[in-house]
């Protein structure tokens, strides 16, 4: 009796793991759906052949970007940042200014500067705080406890808790500001991001701050000359 010359639960777990890497190979469900498109009939021309060998490559693709690509996509950031005359941003500085992010908190950035001098908006170039103004609260962000007369804007936050600061010029965001806190005597922090600020040391010469008012003027006299070569070309 050959077959029983082992016993008969070592057959049974022998055909068992046959099975398994049989399923394994072959049962894998997007491996089985390009087996299943390679294999098909194909009654068109060589240029058909291409266009389908084209579209799985697409397939393959978009199903890998989206497993890797991040909610907010470079190229978004890229479309914003190109249509506007203001300082080009990299994709952080995008993330935090346009779309109203928050860099993690730390001692990096500007958080524990002390040097004299003015932190002006990283988009526009507009003088938005004193270093006078600017202590050490140990959030992790920068703080101060006033600004610049009539260069920052406050509005309510979209969590409809806290109270939202902006660049009044460009409506960059900077943070949010907090009161009551009792951290200096004007009972007032200012807790804003690094990232939408650049410090220009006391003695330097500051940038020009580009005015939204000007950058408007800028695109309406681009959309007039679009406009023009549109009705010409008709």
């Amino acid at each position: 009796m050959p077959l029983l010359s082992k016993p008969l639960w070592k057959h049974v777990f022998g055909l068992a793991i046959a099975g398994g890497l049989v399923f394994a190979v072959a049962g894998c469900g997007e491996p089985m759906a390009s087996t299943q498109a390679n294999d098909a009939p194909v009654t068109k021309s060589s240029d058909t052949k291409s266009g389908d060998t084209e579209k799985t490559a697409k397939t393959e693709t978009a199903s890998t970007s989206k497993k890797t690509t991040p909610l907010l996509t470079h190229n978004r950031y890229e479309l914003k940042m190109d249509s506007s005359p203001f300082n080009k941003l990299t994709e952080a500085e995008a993330y935090v200014i346009l779309h109203k992010g928050t860099e993690p908190p730390g001692d990096g950035g500007y958080t524990l500067t002390k040097d004299p001098g003015t932190y002006i908006c990283k988009r526009c170039n507009t003088p938005l705080y004193h270093a006078k103004d600017k202590f050490i609260s140990h959030c992790g962000w920068p703080s101060f406890d006033d600004e610049i007369e009539g260069a920052v804007k406050r509005q309510r936050d979209a969590d409809g808790r806290r109270i939202e600061i902006v660049c009044a010029n460009c409506d960059g965001h900077l943070g949010h500001v907090f009161h009551g806190e009792r951290l200096t005597p004007k009972n007032e922090r200012h807790c804003v991001n690094s990232i939408s600020m650049k410090f220009i040391p006391e003695g330097k010469e500051m940038p020009k701050p580009i005015k939204a008012s000007d950058v408007k003027k800028a695109e309406k006299a681009t959309e007039s000359k679009a406009a023009k070569k549109e009705t010409a070309a008709e």
